[in-house]
């Protein structure tokens, strides 16, 4: 059993022990810093830019026995006190959680788009090699979380150390072998995966993205905190289609083996070409070592063969046969990504996805124009509040140069004012002579889009994906979700249509 004394000489061997005031006898049986999350003999951490003392208060009426901090408070119980949050947050929660992640099969993956598509084709393939034995893998992904007993909607790519290894310890105590998540570059700069090891990590491609006075304040910066990844894994994964590929290859360097995929380059061990369309499916020609053979994704997007090769690395790696490398990718799906919905007469298409950045924006149009080629293009989006301010530009742009209209609307304004972010988003969509239009409440925006396209059209919903909730001020309010507004808004369409032909028999 864990006890106060054992958490002081952590802090101390790492250095970032700076005082330590009263002493706690008894034993440490749970580590928190959610004043709602608070169990018997729980060790408080006071973390965050919103945290008050009065959270505290409530985590020693709940049952906290001591706190850690970067300073004092008034408040009657044992504490110790250090000079660094993040790297104490770390620290004790792989101290505390036995190391359970070196049990696992980790998979960790990095990229400025793709993450979530990629952690659920790894999922598929590897679910569909366990089926047989009734398991599951486990999955932490910026859509939702399963860890063999949580299941739920994720609020963050990367959680927050506590949660991330409770979420590592839950799979091994359900038996749970493979593990695949999202690590974000916020993750690995912040120290949310301290002391992780990965079975292997995966780098998926870079863009500008995330750069502001409260993320990355330059590019490098963001480049750089994705490259950690390397350093933490046994095995790399690297798409040589990225941009930056020497540097990425030499970051790799740090991981004692490194697989590479991609489209272009023939020396790729994972090498995908013949990429066609059949139909609604994408089927695609993949080499290796091991195997050549043809592929086929389900889900629409000919940007996601970049993914699947990812997938196919990683799973060929962990000695899954192709079989069900084959058959988990014909099956796979991403909740949000590149989901379809069609009118009755099938003349309005409209596109949910997760696409919130320059990458993905720009991938999405180039994807939907060769797919639906010559068709009318709507987007409703909008950008967050608090961070990544240089999408409002990226984002505007593009729209603006290949939407026939855009509807500049919610995603998460958080503590900004959200009129203020969408009238700067149009400035940029109106500097590249595109139409818009600002609704703030995001519902009416999609309705609106699917009247406006009067019977014809693709309305693409980005940003939102599957996700149920809007962050304002500091609170997550519930959100039905772009999928739920798209299904009711096509069936008023179907509706009135229907009702216009039977009226007029």
């Amino acid at each position: 059993m864990l006890g106060f004394k054992d958490f002081v000489n952590l802090f101390r061997e790492n250095s970032i022990l700076t005082d330590c005031d009263g002493l706690c006898n008894g034993e440490i049986g749970y580590i928190s810093y959610n004043s709602r999350d608070v169990k018997k003999n729980t060790l408080f951490f006071c973390k965050g830019a919103h945290f008050k003392e009065e959270f505290l208060k409530d985590a020693v009426k709940k049952g906290a026995v001591a706190y850690v901090a970067e300073r004092k408070y008034d408040v009657s119980l044992p504490c110790i006190i250090v000079s660094d949050m993040r790297l104490a947050l770390g620290l004790s929660a792989n101290f505390f959680y036995g190391k359970s992640h070196e049990k696992l099969n980790l998979i960790g993956i990095t990229g400025t788009k793709g993450k979530s598509t990629t952690a659920y084709f790894i999922k598929y393939i590897l679910d569909e090699y366990l089926s047989e034995s009734g398991k599951k893998s486990a999955i932490v992904s910026s859509i939702d979380t399963y860890d063999g007993i949580i299941n739920e909607e994720s609020s963050l790519t990367t959680p927050e150390p506590f949660e991330l290894y409770r979420h590592f310890d839950n799979a091994v105590k359900s038996g749970i072998d493979y593990f695949t998540m999202e690590v974000s570059s916020q993750a690995l700069k912040y120290g949310r995966v301290y002391g992780v090891d990965f079975t292997i990590g995966c780098y998926l491609n870079i863009g500008i993205d995330h750069i502001s006075a409260v993320e990355h304040p330059n590019f490098e910066d963001y480049f750089n905190s994705k490259m950690k990844l390397f350093s933490q894994c046994r095995t790399a994964v690297v798409n040589l289609d990225s941009d930056r590929t020497e540097d990425v290859l030499k970051a790799a360097k740090k991981a004692p083996e490194l697989i590479t995929f991609g489209t272009k380059d023939k020396t790729a061990d994972v090498f995908g070409f013949n990429i066609r369309k059949n139909g609604s499916d994408t089927v695609f020609t993949v080499r290796t070592k091991a195997f050549e053979g043809d592929f086929t994704l389900t889900v629409p997007g000919l940007f996601n063969v970049e993914n699947a090769l990812c997938a196919i690395a990683v799973c060929n790696k962990l000695g899954i046969d192709e079989k069900y490398i084959r058959s988990g990718l014909l099956k796979a799906r991403s909740s949000g990504r590149m989901e379809v919905y069609e009118s009755g007469d099938k003349k309005i298409t409209v596109i949910v996805d997760y696409a919130h950045n320059k990458m993905s924006f720009e991938s999405l149009f180039a994807s939907v124009k060769k797919e639906y080629p010559g068709r009318r293009i709507s987007i409703v989006f909008g950008c967050p509040g608090n961070k990544a301010i240089i999408r409002r530009r990226d984002l505007g742009e593009i729209s603006g140069m290949n939407a026939d209209m855009s509807y500049i609307t919610e995603d998460d304004p958080a503590e900004e004012s959200l009129e203020d972010i969408c009238r700067t988003v149009a400035c940029y969509v109106e500097s590249k002579g595109g139409k818009y239009s600002i609704i703030y409440d995001r519902g009416e925006a999609i309705k609106q889009a699917i009247a406006d396209c009067n019977g014809d059209g693709i309305v693409l919903l980005a940003g939102k994906g599957a996700e149920t909730h809007q962050k304002r001020g500091i609170a997550s309010e519930h959100y039905e979700g772009d999928a739920y507004f798209a299904k009711k808004y096509l069936a008023e369409y179907d509706n009135y249509r229907k009702g216009f032909y039977d009226g007029n028999k």
